[in-house]
C-alpha cells in the first residue's frame, strides 16, 4: 500500500537471469583477484628463472638450491653444467638446480686466428 513501484523493481530491470549475475559475482571477482595477485606473478618468476639459466655460462658464480655457492667451470649442455664447488672438486649439475647469479663472470674471449 504504501510502496511505490519503483522500489518493487529489481536493480537490472527483474528477470531470473539477472538475479544469477548478482549471485555469482563475488566468485567471479574472486578469481580475477586471484589471477592478479598469485598467477600473474608467479609466471612472471618462472619465466625470468628461464631467462637466467639460459644465460648462464663459464666463470659466473652461482647458488643452488642446495644453497652452495660454486662457480661455473664448463657448460656441458642445455641441461647439465660443471661447477667448482670447492678447489679441485668438480662436480655436474642439473641447469634448473640453480636460484641464483651471484657475480657474472668475463666473457670467454675467443682467439682470433689470423
Amino acid at each position: 500500500m504504501f510502496i511505490t513501484p519503483a522500489f518493487a523493481q529489481s536493480i537490472f530491470g527483474g528477470g531470473a537471469n539477472s538475479g544469477m549475475i548478482v549471485q555469482f559475482m563475488p566468485l567471479i571477482l574472486i578469481v580475477v583477484i586471484m589471477y592478479f595477485l598469485i598467477l600473474r606473478p608467479q609466471q612472471r618468476k618462472v619465466k625470468q628463472h628461464q631467462e637466467m639459466i639460459k644465460a648462464l655460462r663459464r666463470g659466473d658464480t652461482v647458488v643452488t638450491n642446495g644453497g652452495l655457492v660454486a662457480k661455473v667451470t664448463k657448460v656441458v649442455d642445455e641441461a647439465l653444467i660443471e661447477v667448482e664447488i670447492s678447489d679441485g672438486v668438480r662436480v655436474r649439475q642439473m641447469r634448473s638446480m640453480v636460484t641464483e647469479v651471484r657475480a657474472k663472470g668475463e666473457p670467454v674471449k675467443e682467439e682470433s686466428a689470423s
